[in-house]
């Protein structure tokens, strides 16, 4: 039986980083998925000034399960040096912060163009993310997102073959293959299923592409961590609410919602 850790995008809370950790322990949280902190992404941060707000964390018994970094979520014709020059940095970084995965994205590509026309450039810049990694001891997460190559399950697919690596693997957001028109449960999750190594709690509709609770939508949430759960597989589960509607709570409000969702699905399939 596979075992769940939940984790969050907690700046979606507030950007404050104390507000994040006080709304996160109300909920029986202890992870973050970092992203955005004192309302600076996380990969503007120096190495001495993130030393300083894991210091604060561990004060409080907070770990970082990933560095949500906006890696590779630039277009794929922009320069690429600089933003390798930052994936090093965002490594470092994660040595720092004591995690094991560095969250990242295929490049967007040019609306209207044939994915295809851009694949070798796609697999050149992420040979450069492999090698820069290398020996690191960190797990690069590709994130499906859409407009990006790898928002199908397809060409997330052929990223990952590619390489072949254990330190490359996918995170499986269901909102996004969802707003990219693919159906998540059986067809995108079997096909990706070994590859996943950590979730993203998000659902949407096929309809408009809005993001709803966990469950409510066409993103077979329920059934993926169910599949999940029986095959034994272990690893966070990130809640990223994105909803689109506003409560008089704001954003610790939503939270709350998104994490009450999650929780009547683990309810449902044991899984807390």
């Amino acid at each position: 039986m596979g075992q769940f850790v939940i984790s969050a995008f907690a700046d979606e809370i507030d950007p404050s980083l104390d507000v994040q950790m006080d709304v996160l322990g109300r909920h029986g949280i202890r992870h973050i998925e970092m992203r955005g902190v004192d309302g600076r992404n996380v990969t503007e941060y120096t190495l001495a000034e993130m030393r300083i707000l894991k210091s604060r964390m561990d004060a409080k018994g907070f770990k970082v399960s990933a560095v949500g970094s906006p890696i590779g979520k630039i277009g794929i014709r922009d320069p690429f040096e600089p933003h390798l020059a930052l994936f090093r940095h965002t490594l470092d970084l994660a040595d720092v912060l004591e995690t094991g995965y560095i969250r990242m994205f295929s490049f967007f590509l040019p609306a209207g163009e044939d994915p295809a026309l851009h694949r070798d450039e796609v697999m050149r810049r992420w040979s450069a993310f492999v090698a820069a990694a290398e020996g690191r001891g960190i797990t690069l997460l590709h994130e499906n997102e859409k407009d990006i190559y790898g928002d199908t399950a397809a060409r997330c697919l052929d990223l990952l073959e590619t390489f072949h690596s254990p330190r490359l693997k996918a995170t499986f957001d269901p909102a996004n293959f969802v707003q990219v028109g693919e159906k998540t449960f059986p067809e995108t999750f079997v096909m990706l299923k070994n590859q996943v190594a950590y979730m993203h709690i998000k659902d949407a509709l096929h309809a408009n592409g809005n993001v709803v609770p966990a469950g409510e939508g066409d993103g077979h949430v329920e059934e993926i961590l169910k599949a999940l759960q029986g095959s034994g597989w272990s690893g966070f589960l990130s809640v990223e609410p994105h909803l689109n509607h506003s409560l008089p709570g704001g954003g610790p409000e939503l939270f709350g919602v998104a994490c009450d969702a999650l929780n009547r699905i683990l309810g449902r399939i044991g899984g807390n």
